[in-house]
């Protein structure tokens, strides 16, 4: 289920930045930790107040536990697209199909509630897991973004992946 985020989110969003399995495939800072309780509780604020352009939800399993997150961000509202970011920080609902049933849940809001016709997003290239559940929804491959992002001090290629409005209803 996703919800609107709140600032009792802010302790479980700081303890997953401190997770390295977690943060592997976040664009963060390269430093330990990445945000401080104060930058968290920050951009948590600014995610409730839609001050920084993102449209952020909670993820929360059925019975009320908050264990990740999910955003659209760089909204197009005149070609109508925007790129979406996905992240179940807490390990223990990894591999459950909890980030595909979010996903599908953000998909929805996105093409209804923005009136979007693509949903896009930038997956480092070595995040098989990853990739394979996106495919799973129907996202198509683009291309590939080289050198698109830097991790551990290396270039890292992204997969560009996308789904239509269409491609998915249909």
């Amino acid at each position: 289920m996703l919800r609107d985020l709140t600032l009792n989110d802010m302790e479980d969003r700081y303890q997953w930045c401190l997770d390295k399995d977690v943060t592997k495939y976040l664009n963060v800072p390269e430093k330990y930790p990445p945000f401080s309780r104060e930058e968290t509780q920050k951009w948590l604020q600014m995610c409730i107040n839609r001050t920084n352009g993102y449209e952020q939800k909670a993820i929360e399993t059925e019975d009320g536990k908050h264990i990740g997150w999910i955003d659209l961000k760089n909204i197009d509202k005149h070609n109508k697209n925007a790129e979406i970011g996905i992240a179940i920080g807490d390990k223990n609902y990894w591999g459950k199909d909890y980030g595909l049933s979010a996903m599908r849940e953000m998909l929805i809001w996105g093409f209804i509630e923005l009136e979007l016709n693509k949903i896009w997003l930038r997956v480092d290239i070595d995040n098989k897991k990853a990739i394979k559940s996106y495919k799973t929804i129907g996202y198509i491959e683009e291309g590939i973004l080289r050198q698109d992002r830097l991790r551990n001090g290396e270039y890292i290629d992204r997969l560009r992946m996308s789904i239509l409005k269409g491609e998915f209803f249909n």
